[in-house]
């Protein structure tokens, strides 16, 4: 995985930490929702991506007029030499192993739906058959801020589907410099394969058997347990969320830093990997209340008031 962040940084700038996390959900098996304004390179990435792990990658631009069946497929009624006529099924662009969706919330809330089921199980039904998709298959979703127009919130429980959620910032003055300088010359970087969809899902099955501290399990039941209203003791907690993370954070926050560990060339997580990854892993699984709103309060506050017990 070293080699695959070296090549995405051969034409990604100043992204350091977004390449970093978005390999750690391709390792650990998930979906990554990227969230920026647009301009940032994320679309770059994802198609990056595709190539330096030799996976089949396409792409859907989503829309307010997308349908479910421009995503998942949908049968077609044909007529064979004899004259009977029966329903074949054309698969859609989410049989692929990485699925980029671009700019996933401008899509209606039914279209984000079709989705549902194919993040979670990796299937797809369809007038009555249920199909597999390839493996490994992997949804990484671009998404705008939700102020600006056009947009449809995507509902809490497709939201619970994504590992992280990666948030993408401006580059700095010298990354910005050398993307100016590469984005507008003659040469176009090209980038290589280093990895294959067989070797990646060895790496996925081989990171789920990498030990992990009691201390690490304990800091990450301790974080997550502590954002839920029904179990927390903290007060910032009581008076200003809503909802807190359910039990799929915690797998996520313990498969994520494992694949921290494992990009690190470390053989097992830290403390210091699940402080890391906390703030991508819960911020997308909890929901602030209208007195937080009110006082001024984010959810990042909150989270960093959820850590402040294990620095």
């Amino acid at each position: 995985m070293a080699k695959a962040r070296a090549q995405v940084e051969t034409v990604i700038f100043g992204q350091r930490d977004v390449v970093d996390q978005t390999l750690t959900t391709v390792l650990a098996g998930g979906h990554a929702l990227l969230i920026g304004v647009p301009g940032l390179a994320k679309t770059r990435l994802v198609e990056t991506l595709g190539i330096v792990l030799g996976l089949d990658d396409k792409r859907i631009q989503c829309t307010p007029d997308l349908m479910p069946a421009d995503i998942i497929g949908a049968e077609i009624l044909e007529e064979s030499d004899d004259g009977r006529r029966h329903f074949r099924f054309v698969k859609g662009p989410v049989f692929a192993q990485i699925l980029m969706a671009d700019e996933i919330n401008r899509a209606s809330p039914r279209t984000q739906s079709a989705l549902l089921q194919a993040m979670q199980e990796r299937t797809v039904s369809v007038g009555g058959h249920t199909y597999e998709l390839p493996a490994p298959f992997l949804v990484l979703a671009t998404q705008n801020p939700l102020e600006q127009e056009g947009t449809y919130p995507l509902p809490e429980a497709q939201l619970d589907r994504f590992l992280l959620q990666i948030d993408v910032g401006y580059p700095d003055h010298d990354a910005e410099r050398r993307m100016l300088l590469a984005t507008t010359g003659s040469e176009d970087v090209k980038v290589e394969p280093v990895l294959s969809g067989p070797e990646l899902i060895e790496a996925q099955k081989l990171l789920r058997q990498i030990p992990v501290g009691e201390s690490v399990v304990e800091a990450i039941l301790g974080i997550v347990r502590s954002g839920r209203l029904e179990t927390t003791e903290v007060e910032e907690v009581k008076r200003h969320v809503a909802w807190g993370p359910g039990p799929r954070a915690s797998q996520a926050l313990m498969l994520a830093a494992r694949a921290r560990a494992v990009l690190d060339g470390r053989l097992s997580p830290s403390i210091e990997d699940v402080l890391e990854l906390a703030p991508p892993v819960l911020r997308h699984r909890m929901a602030l209340n209208f007195a937080a709103r009110a006082e001024g309060v984010s959810l990042d506050d909150i989270i960093q008031r959820l850590l402040a017990d294990y620095r």
